[in-house]
């Protein structure tokens, strides 16, 4: 069977959740050994670069050139016309307007759904409207989680027999360092942005730094997203305060061994994000045994299982009480690492491309 993927997302640098879920996913489909029956074409835009990968006999990489806008519903809709693989696999959401009967589209999440306010308008109408139109025309959906998929059957009236719930793996690093950081710190990783929550990441800190003297730095990992302005000025702000003592820093993009580094030596990796559709960075630091203190809401109790603290995102005091009460009880932390060496067992990109590769094949 030919099987013909976007794998844009793949090749794009730096990797974020979406990124590392497609270069993950056609690295370990490469690896499997229910792939070699089978081609699959691994579609993308030439004027990203494409290194990265070294492909086994039965995958390619289709160059498909385009200068303007709209790669997706207007390059790769062409070559469905010309070049029409048998299944059609779409890991980031977007279906081409022209596709096979059979295509598969992954969602990720609904949370512009439930925060419109934090995305640009014509982003937002752009996402309803594309995952309104996968829903009607994908034969298959895949969904990261099982919020997720309650998401679309509630918002969007989505068919609950087309939509299988796959989660993603996570990378687990034998590599990095576990030793405590001389200068202890609290640890965020993800986009700064508004609907991850970083204001209310701020406060608590302040609080915790007011109420509780601790030592520690509050370290912001990411790129720029929508709202960094605002976010921006509040930490400008924050920095300000006399007699406080805040230390909070922005790293902006990390490689990946910078990452790891970073959870590795944390003492706490915070993440009390509105709304996620799965949530990978609580795995993550997992992984190296940082403990967790995340939301109590949407996919992130399903992600973290017993491994983590739970906290309402829009309770700052409780933010900042379970921030000193995770630094200062060792019992706690040490049942939140066990706990969350346990939970990462749940989680593999190998079994996450075979259940997807199972889909595919239907």
């Amino acid at each position: 069977m030919t099987i013909g993927i976007n794998a844009v997302a793949a090749f794009k640098q730096p990797r974020a959740g979406v990124e590392e879920y497609t270069y993950q996913l056609v690295n370990h489909l490469m690896m499997l050994e229910q792939s070699q029956g089978h081609h699959f074409i691994l579609y993308q835009d030439a004027r990203v670069n494409a290194q990265g990968f070294s492909l086994t006999d039965n995958f390619e990489i289709k160059q498909l050139k385009w200068l303007g806008p709209m790669w997706t519903q207007v390059r790769l809709a062409v070559e469905m016309i010309r070049n029409k693989p048998e299944v059609l696999f779409i890991p980031v959401h977007i279906l081409p307007l022209i596709h096979p009967e059979n295509s598969t589209v992954t969602i990720h999440g609904l949370e512009y759904e439930y925060y419109p306010e934090m995305y640009p308008w014509k982003h937002l109408e752009y996402l309803r409207r594309a995952t309104k139109y996968a829903l009607k025309h994908a034969r298959k959906i895949i969904a990261v989680s099982e919020n997720t998929k309650q998401d679309l059957i509630k918002l969007y009236q989505a068919d609950s027999d087309k939509i299988s719930v796959i989660h993603h793996g996570v990378t687990v690093r034998h590599s990095v360092s576990n030793k405590v950081s001389k200068m202890p710190y609290i640890l965020y990783i993800g986009r700064i942005e508004l609907k991850k929550n970083i204001e209310g990441i701020l406060e608590a800190y302040k609080i915790l730094k007011k109420k509780y003297q601790v030592p520690h730095k509050l370290i912001l990992a990411g790129l720029p997203g929508f709202g960094y302005d605002v976010l921006k000025l509040k930490i400008k702000n924050l920095l300000k305060i006399k007699n406080l003592k805040l230390e909070i820093i922005e790293t902006g993009y990390v490689s990946e061994a910078e990452k790891w580094q970073l959870l590795s030596r944390a003492e706490i990796f915070i993440f009390p994000s509105f709304y996620e559709g799965f949530g990978l960075p609580i795995l993550e630091a997992q992984a190296v045994g940082c403990p967790v203190i995340t939301s109590n809401i949407s996919s992130m109790p399903e992600v973290a299982g017993q491994g983590a603290m739970f906290v309402e995102p829009n309770s700052i005091e409780q933010i900042s009480d379970m921030m000193y009460k995770v630094i200062e009880d060792q019992e706690i932390r040490k049942d939140l690492i066990k706990q969350g060496y346990g939970n990462i067992k749940r989680f593999s990109w190998a079994k996450c491309a075979g259940q997807t590769l199972e889909v595919l094949l239907k």
